[in-house]
């Protein structure tokens, strides 16, 4: 039996910083909605009263892998029709968030919000790597090298996942990159200084990290292994998770397009303060549209699918698996997919 957890409290007062104003640009060129298919995709339900698919993974057995708000793993066969309900996999006593393949032994590597980095077994026995204990206090998103180096987003050392909004508002580089060593079981800083470091994936040649800071909208390159971030994109919607197809290529998963609200508060600290104590309901929220979109290895939009009427929206991961593309929410009932011909 995995006991839960203790979650940690979160400051009561963000510490906000003078920021100038932003405008978000238009989802136009590149970015315009000519491809709508995201209304229409296919989902599949997890049971009654689960929410929040925040990932989505396909395992070499043919299992579509995604987590809930509750702590457990769930598993659907790729091939299920619309409608199937999943089979349980794993209980992590926490939150799951990204999950990824080890190429090294073909476990489950889960990021999970309350109990840092976890190792899952094809069984399901859940094995815990880091711990939150310091230097992991919000794992997010991972990516794993051929010899099984664990890269993985810190994304606040302020703010747990219950508060991520408190750690936008606040506006300060409160995340960093680590690596994990499947050999020492030692964990280490990459980078340090990031805006909310969230979907992180390994270029082919494994000499570089792609990754997108949610608060900053924007996609770096990340140098290994000395760490040096090179601003690729200003992105015209909130990232969260990132995977890479194989190709050199990147899917993002965009949650909500930017909020003109929340960038003319930059240069209001005082403002955003009192913004965060407001009750949750009445604060700015993410538009509900569903969003993805393909780049390259320079950052060059080469592909976007929009779902602007909502039908399945605050995508938080993307996954492509053959000619299909599997996404999760972070508030969804049930995990989606669609074709990409």
């Amino acid at each position: 039996m995995v006991v839960p957890r203790q979650r940690q409290r979160p400051p009561r007062l963000i510490r906000p910083v003078r920021e100038p104003a932003t405008v978000p640009p238009p989802l136009d060129g590149a970015w315009a909605a000519t491809d709508r298919r995201l209304d229409h995709a296919e989902v599949l339900p997890l049971p009654p009263g689960a929410h929040g698919p925040e990932d989505v993974l396909v395992d070499p057995d043919g299992r579509v892998v995604s987590g809930d708000e509750d702590g457990r793993l769930w598993w659907w066969p790729a091939d299920a029709p619309a409608g199937t309900t999943p089979q349980l996999l794993a209980e992590t006593g926490g939150r799951p968030l990204g999950i990824e393949l080890d190429p090294v032994d073909g476990t489950l590597v889960v990021c999970d919000a309350y109990r840092g980095l976890l190792r899952v077994t094809p069984d399901g026995a859940v094995r815990e790597l880091t711990g939150t204990a310091p230097p992991v206090h919000l794992a997010d998103n991972a990516t794993v090298a051929r010899d099984g180096t664990i890269y993985f987003t810190d994304s606040s050392d302020r703010f747990p996942l219950s508060h991520w909004k408190h750690d936008l508002l606040e506006h300060r580089p409160n995340g960093r990159v680590l690596a994990h060593d499947r050999h020492s079981g030692r964990t280490e800083v990459v980078a340090e200084g990031l805006y909310f470091p969230n979907g992180v994936a390994l270029t082919p040649d494994e000499s570089a990290l792609m990754l997108v800071e949610t608060s900053t909208h924007r996609l770096v390159r990340v140098s290994l292994p000395d760490g040096a971030v090179t601003v690729l994109a200003d992105l015209p919607a909130y990232p969260d998770n990132l995977t890479a197809v194989g190709d050199g290529t990147y899917w993002i998963a965009l949650p909500s397009p930017r909020l003109p609200v929340v960038e003319r508060l930059l240069p209001h600290p005082r403002l955003r303060q009192l913004v965060a104590l407001l009750p949750d309901a009445v604060r700015p929220q993410p538009q509900k549209y569903g969003l993805v979109a393909l780049v390259d290895g320079d950052g060059t939009v080469l592909r976007t699918l929009h779902g602007p009427g909502g039908a399945y929206w605050m995508i938080t991961g993307v996954r492509q698996h053959g000619d299909r593309l599997w996404l999760g929410s972070l508030i969804g009932a049930g995990i989606a997919r669609v074709d990409l011909g």
